[in-house]
């Protein structure tokens, strides 16, 4: 895709190519391959949480291989270390002085996979590349490729060996999807195929990094109406003002909201976000920020994102809808 490419027909070849890649790999499950793709390209980063079997890592890989990208896989486990993931310095004998060694997370997209796995030092190695595109090693900055995403997995909490996610980590996730078990025809459909070959070994490229990148900028100029930003930030501060929440969006999760929605309507077709593109998205991008209060949550983890969920689907029933932003 070059320049003369950037166009409206332009940016639906390639995203559809994306789309119809990675969901060649995940049957049944349109919802996830387009959030993920949401994430690449307003620059945030996903998070899939569900059980183990249901496909999260097959989504992350796909994606990566998918884009024509360098990509690192890190398994997060109790024993990885920080320097694992940043890179660590060593000295060189010969030059008699320290040189840097890049960890695992200088790629394009980066899979953390089983990330609650690890205990929330290492996770924490995570929380300046993610926000900043760069790794601070012994007081030496290093900026990290572009585009840069992470993808991570984990397990619900309730799964033995699993540590929470601290929140200001959670907050740096765009968004968090789950991917939940298959319907009976695509199970049917995995077992025949999978059995003979493996999906993965049969994609190739369909767009590069640098297409990528430009699809990025085409999503970021859709149009955002003061009104629809002022929606966004209406919802935001029910949450923070919601009797039922000990913790609301943060400011982050605003900005990440109306980034996403930008994404959604360009996938849709259109130049401009509506009321609609902002809901759709409301519960994936704000919901793993917030913190339900003791009456409201359980004591599963389970329960206490249903109620989170339930909260937001009031919230955005409370909040006045900016009808003329829809014409």
């Amino acid at each position: 895709m070059t320049d003369s490419d950037l166009t409206a027909e332009g940016f639906a070849r390639v995203t559809d190519a994306i789309l119809a890649s990675v969901g060649s790999v995940i049957d049944g499950k349109p919802e996830a391959v387009r959030s993920a793709l949401v994430c690449v390209l307003a620059e945030g980063h996903l998070l899939i949480e569900d059980v183990p079997g249901v496909g999260k890592t097959m989504l992350a890989r796909a994606l990566a291989a998918s884009i024509d990208a360098t990509v690192r896989r890190i398994q997060f486990t109790p024993d990885l270390l920080p320097g694992d993931v940043t890179g660590v310095s060593v000295f060189n004998p010969v030059e008699r002085e320290f040189e840097f060694k890049q960890g695992a997370i200088f790629a394009n997209i980066v899979i953390a996979d089983e990330i609650n796995r690890s205990s929330p030092k290492t996770q924490s190695a995570l929380l300046e590349a993610m926000e900043e595109g760069q790794v601070t090693v012994d007081g030496r900055t290093h900026l990290l490729p572009e585009p840069f995403l992470v993808v991570a997995t984990q397990n619900p909490l309730e799964m033995e060996g699993t540590y929470a996610l601290p929140e200001a980590q959670r907050d740096r996730f765009m968004m968090r999807i789950s991917m939940g078990y298959p319907d009976a025809r695509s199970e049917a459909l995995m077992l025949r195929q999978r059995d003979i070959v493996n999906p993965l070994d049969e994609l190739s490229p369909v767009a590069t990094a640098a297409q990528v990148s430009q699809l990025i900028a085409w999503a970021r100029a859709v149009h955002v109406a003061p009104a629809i930003e002022d929606y966004a930030v209406a919802l935001a501060h029910a949450t923070r003002e919601h009797p039922d929440l000990r913790l609301g969006a943060s400011p982050r999760a605003t900005l990440q909201l109306v980034r996403a929605a930008k994404v959604w309507a360009a996938l849709d077709g259109r130049g401009f976000v509506i009321p609609d593109d902002i809901t759709a998205l409301l519960a994936p991008v704000f919901a793993h920020r917030l913190i339900p209060s003791r009456s409201a949550g359980g004591a599963r983890a389970r329960s206490a994102a249903d109620a989170i969920v339930a909260i937001l689907a009031r919230i955005a029933a409370s909040v006045r809808v900016p009808i003329a932003a829809r014409q």
